[in-house]
């Protein structure tokens, strides 16, 4: 037999492509498990942003839903009015809309569930396996004992079923303080599971919930109010990242005691990425110390972040694809997500000419005052994208890294007495190099070769190397924010001791700088896309106005961290 109790027999070529979720899904629709249905949830718990580990997390669950014809919903896990707010919920909802879900009308919250989840609580007592404890959560946790050592029971373990309901009625009123009393599962304080030791039920918290408002001064924990959500939802698999796998024996628990329909637990290892902080506790930290703008700082690894940094859903959802479904905890390399996001916008976004570092150059034997527009190219991915015009004019700017005075042997870009080729125009040869007074180059004379644009007898004539350029009469001033990794370490946890994760934060993962662009963007809105050719993929900000645009760089155009691993002295 196998795991999951039918015949063994020789797998086809389209099952042993499945990962184990896929496998474990497929095998209860053969045997006819909860009729062949298929429903899944994300529960997030609305106390931060969602960040791209939860993404995984959302592809994994509506993915599974969608490849099953099943159903999927959307499930608010807001058990703790100390640290959830409107915010969180409304972000974390835009968030899966824009990765691509719909949960239509199964949008749920655990707190509709609080009076069914009170009643089961009181049946728990009923039948003697539950009860009201007085100890501290420090006296709590001093007797839980340790993996090898037994726990020592509560001396409030054995009260009667009346004296344990009146108290919990008498908690539910209000009548005592925080921390006074607990509603303890009455289980088995030996276990080897530390989970199965009399866990918390119900605390006490005298604080205004979000939707329920005062209604409630006791809310269940995470253990008491997850896994029977989702029974009442009727979830048949219920997936969750690996650390819940200790939580699964209590999880079946209170199915078997309390009668209700089985969902089943599947762990998976969570996503975990290098130079990456996945825990919304230090996220929150960066946030209120300031060490970010907010949670949608394009620097952090929040989807929102990830979304106004440029990246797109469809890039997120290859990536979680492309990573597949493990059971066992790994690293991710950060260089694989934007190696996805590349691949993405590449096919996407539009092309344009910007100058970040800009030299003016002109060309003295092009005739003063005169303007010319050049074909360039919008995407050449795309299967039909046409041409634009680009504005050529006497005076240009260019990237002073594509010029040299005194060049290596392997550098091909312009130095004196050298030919390079415009982008989209002409072959121009360097001239003169002009300088201040401090020995600076402020300006290149270079000259053109007129029958070398497209369409002319030269066009075809070869030259090592093609730079871009800008019409300086035409430039138009912008913002653009140069973002880098937000850590240095691969493993920004890894600190010597007496530091903490803040240690490794890279002081160069923002630069602000300005750009010059003379065609290409008239109209741009909020996110819209773009490759600054030779200088990578970045987006319009949202806080973009007309007399100021934005741009944030989403990703370079190849990994220059693999190269900086090979030469670390560059």
């Amino acid at each position: 037999m196998t795991q999951y109790g039918s015949p063994e027999r020789e797998k086809t070529e389209e099952e042993r492509s499945l990962n184990f979720i896929e496998q474990i899904i497929t095998e209860d629709i053969k045997s006819g498990k909860n009729d062949g249905r298929v429903h899944t949830r994300f529960p997030p718990e609305p106390n931060g942003y969602l960040h791209i580990g939860h993404a995984k997390s959302i592809c994994l669950n509506f993915g599974l839903a969608v490849k099953y014809n099943g159903l999927y919903n959307l499930r608010f896990d807001d058990t703790n009015p100390l640290t959830e707010e409107v915010e969180y919920v409304d972000s974390i909802m835009e968030d899966v809309r824009w990765l691509g879900f719909d949960w239509g009308d199964r949008l749920y919250y655990a707190s509709d569930y609080f009076e069914q989840l009170y009643e089961w609580a009181e049946k728990l007592i009923i039948k003697g396996k539950a009860y009201v404890c007085e100890l501290t959560a420090e006296e709590i946790n001093a007797r839980r004992g340790t993996p090898t050592r037994p726990g020592t029971e509560s001396p409030y373990r054995n009260r009667g079923t009346e004296e344990n309901l009146d108290l919990l009625r008498r908690m539910r009123k209000g009548e005592f303080r925080e921390g006074e009393k607990v509603l303890r599962a009455k289980i088995d304080m030996s276990s080897p599971n530390m989970h199965m030791r009399d866990p918390v039920l119900y605390r006490i918290i005298h604080a205004s919930h979000h939707r329920t408002g005062d209604r409630w001064c006791i809310y269940p924990t995470y253990d008491w109010a997850h896994g029977q959500s989702d029974s009442i939802e009727r979830i048949t698999h219920s997936i969750c990242t690996l650390e819940f796998e200790v939580h699964r024996p209590l999880y079946d628990w209170f199915i078997r005691e309390l009668e209700i329909f089985p969902s089943r637990q599947i762990e998976f290892a969570r996503l975990n990425l290098s130079y990456t902080i996945m825990s919304k506790r230090k996220l929150l930290q960066l946030v209120k110390e300031g060490y970010v703008s907010g949670w949608n700082d394009p620097r952090m690894p929040t989807i929102s972040g990830l979304r106004r940094r440029g990246y797109t859903p469809e890039s997120i959802r290859y990536f979680s694809d492309r990573i597949g479904v493990a059971k066992r905890e790994n690293v991710i390399d950060l260089a694989l997500l934007e190696h996805s996001v590349r691949e993405d916008l590449n096919k996407k976004a539009t092309r344009v000419m910007a100058v970040l570092n800009p030299l003016k150059l002109v060309i003295t034997n092009y005739p003063e005052g005169e303007t010319e527009e050049v074909d360039a190219v919008i995407n050449p991915e795309m299967p039909d994208p046409g041409k634009r015009k680009v504005p050529f004019t006497r005076e240009i700017l260019i990237e002073k890294d594509d010029f040299m005075e005194d060049p290596p042997k392997k550098f091909f870009r312009l130095a004196p007495g050298r030919e390079v080729r415009l982008k989209y125009a002409y072959i121009i040869k360097c001239e003169k190099a002009v300088k201040n007074d401090h020995g600076e180059i402020t300006e290149l004379h270079c000259t053109y070769d007129p029958l070398t644009r497209s369409g002319m007898p030269d066009a075809n004539r070869k030259v090592k190397s093609t730079i871009h350029w800008v019409s300086e009469p035409h430039a138009r001033e912008v913002e653009v924010r140069l973002f880098d990794r937000l850590f240095l370490k691969e493993d920004p946890d890894d600190v010597e001791k007496g530091q903490d994760f803040k240690s490794s934060l890279n002081p160069e993962s923002l630069k602000v700088t300005k750009g010059y662009i003379s065609s290409g963007i008239d109209g741009a809105g909020a996110l819209d896309k773009f490759q600054f050719e030779r200088l990578g993929y970045f987006c319009v900000d949202p806080e973009s106005k007309p007399d100021k645009m934005v741009f944030n760089r989403t990703v370079t155009l190849r990994d220059a961290w693999a190269k900086m691993a090979k030469n670390p002295q560059k």
